[in-house]
């Protein structure tokens, strides 16, 4: 383990530190399994804010880390785990209501990492790019002195994607990524982590003409789309199964060709969002859509 100090930018904020941390708390599940993919949970205080389960690979790591809140815990039950180094997936959990301010923490000698993809500052939120995401897993390696980690992880995801991208299991299908919300519902758009996934196996996104990673759009507009196939994100406060049973339900959803073939996939919430998970997210959506080839 690298004992040198670290000094790095993230989102418009230098994060330094002396040595390498060694009471890390993380505040979203995207921060919590890139400490678990670089193995950190020895040095982990406490996590918090699951959106769905821990991938089995990681489980007993996972479960060796106290819980602090099911979702995001309060100041004094945080600043109660004593932590050194706090790093979360959203500008969100630095604010007056859980962790406060960065500057704030590094006043009181505890300092902070936000996800690229996160930052509260619009300007400086990373692309949505596996570049970008390596690039996250590079830095927290970094500042935990364990850079070689990142490294490995990096090449193992490089070639499952050159495998899926050979596969092209989504070739030739138009997919509709539904996220949640039946009322205008929330889909992949042109340039967040669905883009990426249906781009590494060869599948059309209904909705890549559209601006960032996610849209709300109508229901017309996906009856107009008619996706050959429906991947489906699954979380803890939206299941998969809710949104089936609705696009089952609806008199006008139900026809689509993707509903009648029952031609859905479904992929865990945190495979779907730039991160550590979402190569995983790729090789889901991969085995499912041929599945569905093979079914049709």
């Amino acid at each position: 383990m690298s004992a040198a100090p670290v000094s790095l930018d993230n989102c418009g904020t230098t994060v330094s530190v002396g040595t390498p941390p060694e009471r890390l708390v993380t505040l979203n599940q995207g921060a919590t399994q890139v400490a678990l993919a670089l193995g950190l949970e020895s040095r982990m205080a406490g996590t918090a804010y699951l959106d769905d389960a821990v991938p089995e690979k990681w489980k007993a790591a996972y479960d060796s880390v106290p819980v602090l809140s099911k979702e995001y815990p309060t100041k004094e039950k945080l600043l109660a785990s004593r932590p050194d180094f706090l790093y979360a997936s959203y500008a969100s959990a630095f604010t007056d209501k859980v962790a406060g301010s960065r500057e704030e923490l590094r006043g009181q000698g505890v300092p902070s990492y936000v996800s690229p993809f996160g930052c509260s500052d619009k300007s400086k939120v990373a692309p949505t790019t596996w570049q970008a995401m390596w690039g996250e897993l590079s830095d927290v390696a970094e500042v935990f002195g364990v850079p070689e980690r990142a490294t490995a992880i990096q090449r193992e995801q490089e070639q499952q994607l050159a495998q899926l991208r050979a596969t092209a299991a989504g070739k030739g299908l138009k997919v509709l990524w539904f996220d949640s919300d039946t009322k205008t519902p929330f889909v992949g758009a042109g340039h967040g982590g669905p883009q990426l996934v249906l781009d590494a196996v060869g599948a059309g996104n209904v909705f890549a003409d559209l601006p960032g990673g996610w849209q709300n759009v109508s229901w017309e507009k996906v009856v107009a789309a008619d996706p050959d196939a429906i991947v489906l994100a699954d979380a803890d406060w939206d299941t998969a199964q809710s949104k089936i049973d609705y696009l089952q339900g609806d008199p006008v959803l139900s026809k689509l060709t993707a509903v009648q073939r029952k031609a859905f996939v479904v992929a865990p919430f945190s495979e779907s969002t730039p991160g550590v998970l979402l190569a995983d997210g790729a090789a889901r959506v991969s085995a499912g859509l041929s599945r569905l080839h093979q079914g049709s």
